[in-house]
């Protein structure tokens, strides 16, 4: 305050003395204490020092026998333990790391002295809880700052001042500050015990059967094991029924067999390395992965007598990359469970201390936290800190005081505690499950320990930390610690304990002895959801995805018609009157609206639809427009939520999402993975920027079946095609994502000719390819696409290489009758996805077609270049001798349908290289070529052809960069490559 603020301050009296409850409470506080007789110079001092330790609640209630400058000194004594007792606290197990208590924590600060100690004081505040709260009695300043230190400056710190939310911070104090009301009976210290005993001797029972085996043990924080199992009972007792754990790999063995409990025997026989049983390399058993990235799932019991279901997720060892996964799978059961309170399916996430600081995913999963179409209702965040990442010490790992500083952005509270505390552990897991049922908000829990050996078991420590592994080594686990506790508390008698470790060490004894005749099975951790759908080795009939005429329409009328109370920007007006216009003439619809049709009878079918990414609801190129903000109110209309099955208007999701590729894909890979029967989408901003999130596509998307028998059927929309708008705007990648497809360039794919008419004779070829790869070239294409992701009984991930300029070409535009059912018309003719689009003047069909005479050349492309090739091919008069052939689905490679071109052009045969050529916009050594080319020849071999050394090339030269920033060298290009695959 200074003299220029009295004016404002005479109001703020005048308001007060009027209405107490029109002013803020720390005013009404202050204007209290004067009225008790604090002077104004004392009580202006005391408020300033008092806010800049942070408070956000009313000033304390001077009592009777205190000077009005006591009471509020003792009041920044507390509310500096609340602020800055973390520092204090004895955190590191080690004892490493010097801890100098901030001078704000010592009564001396605040002119106590020991005359002071013995006398009684009352911390009473209006609206407090914990310490400070109306109804505690008075106590001396000894016992007061016994009782601060005790629970702010012991085993555990506590960060939550900077909650700017009074009543959340009331709520921790109230369950942190009266400590009395939470000591531990002797049947928790037992349960407590059992289950680190569990955790530390199924630890050093690894270390001394498999000495040269890495494990990523959990030695020197075992003590996570009895904490997540207290946090599993708690949530489960405030109505939670299952629970997705996203975890690294540090530990998870451990976690595996005593929190999932993962037959020991299997874990011991995995240390081998077998297959499952009579398994062979043909076998729907996967590649397989190391035994730290497994997961598994399981239901179970509780304390209380309630069940979990668990489920743990398989992951890479790309540090946090399984975060988001986790997250968008709870999403996904909250969604089929109808769990809108988010309160009966949680996530918890464990991380290492150097990652949770380092990796820019984990502010990606922080930020959803609370974005409505990606929050959980609260993740519990556990840190497994070991105080080393790898060999790098936190002072060169992190900027920050904290690895979980980074928390702090979203106001979630955060508990340090040390690892060799157990019951402290304990204390904290309970209440992070306890603020996540209540809150619906993240919490973090810190579990400061150590790691007994290097980053692995084989690893020498002492190279780079010398002085923590001299430490480390005279270090008793914490198992023996509690014991020692408990014996010194009289909790429990040695028989006692010795009962607990023989109970275990004969059941690790025993499961170690059957492991030797264990036969692992093919794991089988799908749910419910996904019975009935197949195996790649289990054949999946073709099914048709065209609609009947008469629900097309109805569907297209629901999805083009705006209520009349809404009022649509008047150019958004226009696009769906053109919808509109399409549907009732029965030609022209464009790639907007052909989506907007496979959204819409998808949802009619009663499958759920999602679609999200940046900028999906208007579209990166505005032509979406699946939201419809009314100019008038600002309100939002969803056509394609009054589709949906039953009104149920949840079923269809369309959703902006934050700046991210990484953190979003991994969300929406995740929700795919829990029901098959939904479409779940995400579109890129351009498809150049997908390659932020590289990590998900090369270790999940297109590896997650083979590793982990995972099927997915995300669909991926990249954006894609050069049109002049510079390296960053042009290309998607086409090449990389070709090259994780694992279908062999060199071996050409039995066909059953005998089912040529039924479309089944490729057999499982789809299916025991890792995903697939579609550069489509026409709305009723990406039509039937989209809908054959649902319409078959396996999950396969989809890459669209979606088009920018043809989403408003004049050209690329679909008859209705394209989209059409027709029931009788069931065979390779009928309404489906066509995998290869012949030249248009070619009409026969059959795997040995009648030859067409006069073809000169035959050209393979994909995408929209083959708009330009047809139109300057019409414009040189030159369709009789040059045939345009559209490989739709670049991967699997359509080898049946390529053969059958290539025997419907025989005379092409005797001059192969100059004949057949592989048109592309991108540069040689990008784009689809480097794919198709091998695959290609091998088509000619079966088709009788001198099989050139390499296929005729029609595209941009190599380059370092995906495309020009030059409009005129673009174009000059773009002229260059489709005078050469139309020369002839």
């Amino acid at each position: 305050m200074d003299g220029t603020s009295s004016t404002y301050l005479e109001q703020l009296e005048q308001q007060y003395r009027a209405d107490p409850s029109t002013v803020d409470r720390s005013w009404a506080a202050f204007f209290r204490s004067m009225d008790s007789g604090i002077s104004p110079e004392a009580l202006s001092e005391s408020y300033d020092a008092f806010v800049k330790t942070g408070a956000k609640s009313p000033l304390p209630i001077v009592a009777e026998g205190q000077s009005p400058q006591e009471t509020m000194r003792l009041a920044m004594l507390v509310r500096a333990h609340q602020v800055e007792g973390h520092r204090a606290a004895q955190l590191d197990p080690l004892g490493l790391q010097q801890v100098t208590p901030p001078l704000t924590l010592d009564p001396a600060y605040y002119g106590f002295e020991e005359r002071h100690m013995d006398r009684e004081y009352s911390l009473a505040t209006w609206n407090q809880s914990g310490f400070m709260a109306e109804d505690r009695p008075r106590r001396t300043l000894r016992e007061i700052v016994r009782r601060l230190r005790e629970t702010y400056c012991g085993s555990v710190g506590f960060e939550y001042m900077h909650i700017d939310d009074h009543e959340k911070c009331n709520w921790i104090r109230e369950r942190i500050e009266l400590l009395e009301a939470e000591a531990f009976s002797k049947e928790k210290k037992m349960l407590v015990l059992d289950r680190l005993t569990w955790s530390e001797m199924f630890e050093s029972f690894l270390a001394n059967k498999y000495t040269a085996a890495k494990r990523f043990g959990l030695e020197g924080c075992e003590a996570l094991i009895p904490g997540m199992k207290a946090a599993i009972d708690r949530t489960a007792d405030l109505g939670t029924e299952t629970i997705v754990i996203g975890m690294p790999h540090r530990g998870r063995l451990n976690i595996l067999a005593n929190v999932m409990r993962k037959p020991m025997e299997q874990v011991f026989s995995e240390f081998a390395g077998r297959r499952p049983a009579g398994a062979s390399a043909d076998d729907y058993t996967g590649s397989g992965d190391v035994k730290y990235h497994l997961g598994t799932s399981y239901d179970r019991p509780t304390l209380s007598g309630r069940q979990i279901h668990l489920s743990l997720m398989a992951n890479p060892s790309h540090l946090e990359a399984v975060n988001t996964v986790a997250l968008g799978k709870v999403r996904a059961k909250q969604y089929y469970a109808n769990d809108e309170a988010r309160r009966r399916n949680l996530a918890i996430l464990l991380h290492g201390d150097g990652a949770f600081a380092g990796q820019g995913i984990v502010y990606e999963t922080l930020d959803m936290s609370a974005l409505p179409d990606y929050t959980v209702g609260g993740t519990i965040h556990l840190v497994v800190n070991n105080q080393v990442a790898f060999t790098t010490d936190p002072k060169k790992s992190r900027s920050s005081p904290y690895c979980t500083d980074v928390a702090k952005a979203l106001s979630a509270p955060i508990f340090h505690v040390n690892s060799d505390d157990p019951e402290a552990v304990v204390r904290v897991c309970e209440l992070a499950a306890e603020w996540r049922q209540t809150w619906g908000t993240d919490v973090v829990i810190d579990l400061v320990g150590y790691r007994k050996y290097g980053h692995n078991e084989i690893d020498e420590p002492m190279f780079t930390q010398p002085l923590m592994y001299k430490k480390i080594r005279a270090m008793r686990n914490v198992q023996q610690l509690y014991v020692d506790r408990l014996l010194r508390e009289g909790s429990v008698t040695s028989e006692e304990v010795k009962g607990v470790t023989d109970k275990v060490e004969k059941l690790l004894h025993d499961s170690f002895e059957n492991a030797k005749a264990y036969k692992p099975k093919t794991s089988d951790w799908l749910s419910s959801y996904w019975k009935g759908f197949r195996s790649p080795h289990q054949l999946s009939r073709i099914r048709n995805t065209g609609v009947p005429a008469n629900a097309l329409r109805d569907v297209g009328q629901i999805i083009t018609t705006l209520p009349p109370g809404v009022t649509p920007h008047r150019q958004i007006g226009k696009v769906y009157e053109a919808r509109r216009a399409a549907l009732e003439s029965g030609e022209g619809v464009d790639w907007a609206f052909a989506e907007a049709l496979a959204f819409g009878t998808l949802l009619r079918e009663g499958n759920h639809v999602r679609l999200s990414g940046q900028d999906v609801e208007r579209g990166t190129f505005s032509h979406r427009h699946a939201v419809v903000h009314d100019q008038t109110t600002g309100e939002r209309y969803t056509p394609l939520a009054a589709v949906a099955e039953g009104g149920h208007k949840s079923q269809f999701t369309v959703s902006n999402s934050s700046l991210s590729e990484f953190g979003v894909l991994g969300f929406e890979l995740g929700y795919s993975l829990e029901n098959p029967n939904s479409l779940v989408l995400w579109e890129a901003q351009f498809g150049d920027f997908a390659n932020g999130a590289q990590i998900i596509f090369d270790q999940f998307l297109s590896s997650g079946e083979a590793k982990w028998l995972r099927q997915s059927g995300l669909t991926v929309l990249l954006p894609h095609g050069y049109d002049g708008q510079g390296p960053e705007h042009s290309s998607a990648r086409i090449e990389r994502y070709l090259q994780m497809v694992d279908d062999h360039p060199y071996a050409f794919p039995s066909i059953d000719e005998a089912q040529w008419a039924t479309g089944s004779h490729m057999g499982t070829r789809t299916q025991n390819t890792n995903m697939q790869v579609c550069n489509v070239s026409t709305p009723a294409q990406y039509f039937h696409v989209l809908r054959r992701q649902l319409h078959r009984d396996f999950r396969k991930p989809l890459i669209i290489f979606s088009p920018k300029n043809l989403l408003r070409h004049p050209l690329a535009r679909s008859p209705l009758s394209e989209f059409d059912d027709v029931p009788e018309d069931s065979g390779i003719t009928g309404a489906r996805f066509k995998r290869l689009i012949m030249d248009e003047r070619a009409a026969d069909r059959s795997p040995h077609p009648t030859p067409a005479p006069g073809v000169k050349k035959l050209v393979f492309c994909s995408g929209k270049i083959y708009y330009e090739l047809a139109t300057e091919r019409a414009r040189q008069g030159k369709q009789d001798e040059v045939a345009i052939v559209r490989v739709e689905q670049i991967a699997p490679f359509p080898h049946d349908l390529a053969l059958r071109e290539l025997r419907r052009y025989t005379a092409l045969r005797e001059n192969p290289a100059a004949s057949v050529v592989y048109c592309q916009e991108e540069p040689m050594n990008m784009g689809a070529y480097s794919y198709i080319a091998p695959r290609l020849q091998t088509c000619m071999e079966a088709a009788g052809y001198d099989v050139p050394s390499k296929i005729a090339y029609a595209g941009r030269a190599p380059s370092a960069s995906t495309a020009t920033g030059f409009g005129e060298v673009h174009a000059q290009e773009q002229a260059a490559l489709i005078k050469a695959a139309l020369d002839v």
